[in-house]
């Protein structure tokens, strides 16, 4: 099947279950999406059960033929994280530059051991044969809060400004940390690689600080280009040029996109609507990214709900995706709670901020894409499952209630 078939059967769904969720359940676009497509699964699977296999082999088909690994890393997530960018305030962000610098670096490494630890602890005594790398490369790639999914949510949570600028900053940032532990235990757990920290500061610094000085650069010449441009049509596409060139160059070059794009984004939604677009652009370029976020977010929960019908049938391996998703939430406090702490000797915090903070920690596809990553094999079997079980228990359980803890802590005006 060509990529333009699945792409318009993706699309046509994804619109077909959007309206669907808006006359039924009623959810967040996203999420009622996600669950309507994940219950649509389930049912194809019960009917492959019963005997009634053609439909489900025609779907599980056109499953297997998305790779979902390059679809979200190396083509979607850079225009959601520049869409999400945008609307960031910088002088917000720079205020809790540390916090979320902490939460992004120290949080991650907390919760990666924690996880990891955990997990191969918990599988060894199920009977579950997997290895402390592999289980340390599960902790890394459960470890990272989505931009994508606590974006999505967040919209319609009603935290404060703030609060929303230290969730989002921590999950627009910790991608770039994230992908340069993850590639790191990558090569000890599939390659059989030594420990070399001069390796992994050399890549942290290749990755992190040349995607995002990359970014910068991007950024600053399509800024001085909108600058000499009044016409709005001009500059949307300069935009588009900046993520799918920027972010394809990024990759070729082994930087991070992901960073070079975020970098670009505050650098565009900032400087670029002060000083180098009328409002009649920045109108019509919000409108635009505004318009491609729903669209690829909506395409993204689509396939994550259909992926669980190529996910493993052994049921320890899905129990225990349940009690791994307590421990990585109780990983994601720990992680949370150090930082928040540290910090706390120098400037004063909400009471509450730690509890919002922990549960707005969402799981997205972020995770599932890096699992997919993982070379065909038992290993990649058993944790591309817990990564599924916990992304959706994440997304459905605190995507549904963060609005609801925001509004009983009250956590209107934050001190920091």
């Amino acid at each position: 099947m060509s990529l333009l078939s699945i792409t318009s059967i993706l699309i046509t769904v994804s619109a077909l279950f959007a309206w669907l969720n808006y006359h039924t359940l009623k959810l967040p676009t996203t999420i009622g999406i996600m669950v309507i497509s994940l219950l649509f699964s389930l049912f194809l699977v019960i009917l492959g059960a019963m005997g009634y296999e053609d439909g489900v082999n025609m779907a599980e088909q056109l499953v297997a033929q998305i790779d979902f690994n390059k679809a979200l890393l190396n083509g979607m997530l850079g225009f959601l994280l520049f869409a999400g960018a945008m609307h960031i305030n910088l002088d917000d962000l720079k205020k809790s530059k540390w916090t979320i610098g902490l939460l992004a670096s120290v949080g991650l490494f907390i919760s990666t051991a924690i996880v990891g630890i955990g997990t191969f602890l918990i599988l060894k005594l199920v009977g579950i044969e997997l290895s402390f790398a592999y289980c340390l490369l599960f902790g890394a790639l459960i470890s990272p809060t989505d931009p994508v999914a606590v974006m999505g949510i967040l919209k319609t949570a009603g935290a404060s400004k703030e609060l929303e600028t230290k969730i989002t900053g921590e999950s627009l940032f910790n991608d770039g940390i994230a992908i340069v532990v993850f590639l790191a235990l990558f090569g000890i757990a599939v390659n059989g690689e030594k420990v070399d920290f001069e390796y992994i500061g050399f890549l942290f610094l290749q990755e992190a600080v040349g995607g995002a000085l990359f970014g910068f650069v991007c950024g600053y010449v399509v800024l001085k280009m909108l600058k000499h441009v009044e016409n709005y049509k001009v500059e949307v596409l300069l935009t588009l040029a900046l993520v799918a060139g920027g972010s394809t160059a990024a990759t070729g070059l082994h930087l991070s996109a992901p960073i070079a794009v975020v970098v670009a984004g505050l650098m565009i939604g900032n400087h670029g609507r002060a000083n180098a677009m009328s409002d009649v652009t920045v109108q019509h370029l919000d409108t635009f990214w505004e318009l491609i976020d729903e669209i690829l977010n909506a395409v993204l929960f689509l396939i994550i709900g259909l992926e669980v019908m190529i996910l493993s049938s052994d049921a320890r391996i899905w129990v225990v995706g349940v009690v791994l998703a307590v421990l990585v939430l109780l990983a994601r406090l720990s992680a949370v709670t150090v930082p928040v702490k540290l910090m706390s000797l120098h400037r004063d915090f909400h009471p509450h901020v730690i509890k919002i903070l922990t549960w707005g920690g969402l799981r997205g596809g972020i995770s599932v894409a890096l699992a997919l990553a993982i070379p065909a094999g038992p290993e990649r079997d058993i944790v591309v499952t817990i990564t599924y079980v916990i992304v959706v228990l994440s997304i459905l359980l605190q995507g549904l209630t963060i609005g609801k803890l925001v509004e009983a802590t009250r956590l209107k005006n934050p001190t920091d």
